[in-house]
């Protein structure tokens, strides 16, 4: 209860920094890239925003990690984005279409050092669960 109520504190905070900055303010988190990542719901249509952090990024690409906190199931916005791949997302206050697809087992192996490295409470998110913690890559439409 006391963590959910934390993430919901975290993330309202979040979203209302984003709101009164104009999607500028915070850039980063603890080193890695804020982002919002816009779906569509798979079962109901909707149109859905979360924000997150991205370890890994270019000009190429924005790597989010599906963790759910080490929950046993995928976060809802991992499922939305591989049933509906064509998402937007919004960096620094600017919108941007983007391809969402899993990473491949050989480019995980590749990014998930480089995530771990980024932010180590990804490594315990993966060892409290039986799930292998996903990557979504976000391939910009350029």
């Amino acid at each position: 209860m006391i963590a959910s109520t934390g993430a919901w504190v975290l993330e309202r905070g979040h979203r209302l920094l984003l709101a009164l900055t104009g999607g500028r303010f915070p850039r980063t988190v603890m080193g890695m890239l804020t982002l919002e990542l816009h779906t569509v719901g798979r079962k109901s249509g909707r149109r859905y925003s979360t924000l997150l952090t991205a370890q890994v990024h270019d000009e190429h690409r924005i790597v989010v990690v599906a963790s759910k906190g080490g929950h046993s199931d995928h976060p809802d916005w991992y499922k939305n984005a591989l049933a509906n791949p064509d998402v937007s997302v919004t960096v620094d206050g600017v919108d941007e279409p983007v391809h969402a697809r899993p990473a491949t087992p050989e480019e995980r192996s590749e990014l998930w050092p480089q995530v771990v490295r980024t932010y180590r409470g990804y490594a315990g998110y993966q060892r409290r669960t039986d799930r292998e913690i996903p990557l979504l890559i976000l391939e910009r439409k350029r």
